[in-house]
């Protein structure tokens, strides 16, 4: 991901980022997306935020359960989440954080095509358009490190539609390069308890991001 962050005014903050994921162990793409969001300090501990994704997602090949088989495509997916950030400094330096998030995707229908076995024979078909509420829940412990540019942190995340339906466990750092360049790297654990709407199996993630500020 490479993203840049704006101080607006007094408590008031914007920002933009660009993300690509890949899947398969970096054979194939999963998808890209664009985003823009706003963030408003209410207090020093209080923080609520808001932003618009946009996703362009690759659906890799599958065969339904009816026997028919349906090639790779992609799908575009929109995105808006609400965020309610609260921080508490347990000791100097070390400081807890909890994010609830409310996440709303919505999906376009998409014409494409598909074999039916059957009838040996190539069918247009439409994959349905549908919208998703989740309720995204992450507690996050963060060390700043003295006289150290590096600073870790660790957290761990709920998805909820109605059940859980994916955790994902994060380990990470911070480093600032310089006062405005900010780059990252973590290892993330996601593990599927229910329908997520993703297709997404049980897996291991490597994720690297920059950060400018300006």
């Amino acid at each position: 991901s490479v993203s840049a962050e704006k101080k607006l005014y007094k408590g008031l903050g914007a920002s933009f980022e660009g993300e690509f994921r890949s899947r398969d162990n970096v054979r194939t793409v999963e998808r890209w997306s664009v985003s823009a969001g706003l963030s408003y300090k209410l207090t020093n501990w209080l923080k609520i935020s808001s932003d618009y994704i946009f996703i362009h997602y690759y659906h890799p090949m599958e065969v339904t359960r009816k026997g028919n088989y349906v090639p790779e495509f992609w799908q575009p997916r929109h995105r808006v989440n609400f965020s309610l950030t609260g921080k508490y400094e347990v000791v100097k330096r070390l400081t807890f954080s909890l994010r609830e998030r409310w996440q709303y995707t919505y999906r376009p229908s998409k014409i494409t095509e598909r074999y039916d076995f059957d009838n040996a024979q190539w069918e247009t078909t439409e994959v349905r358009g549908k919208g998703r509420n989740v309720l995204r829940s992450r507690f996050r412990v963060r060390y700043d490190i003295p006289h150290c540019k590096l600073d870790p942190y660790t957290d761990i995340e709920l998805f909820n539609s109605w059940s859980l339906t994916k955790m994902r466990y994060t380990i990470g750092a911070d480093y600032k390069i310089r006062k405005r360049h900010v780059v990252g790297l973590y290892y993330r654990w996601q593990n599927i308890t229910g329908d997520d709407d993703d297709n997404q199996p049980d897996c291991h993630i490597l994720g690297m991001g920059y950060t400018f500020k300006f």
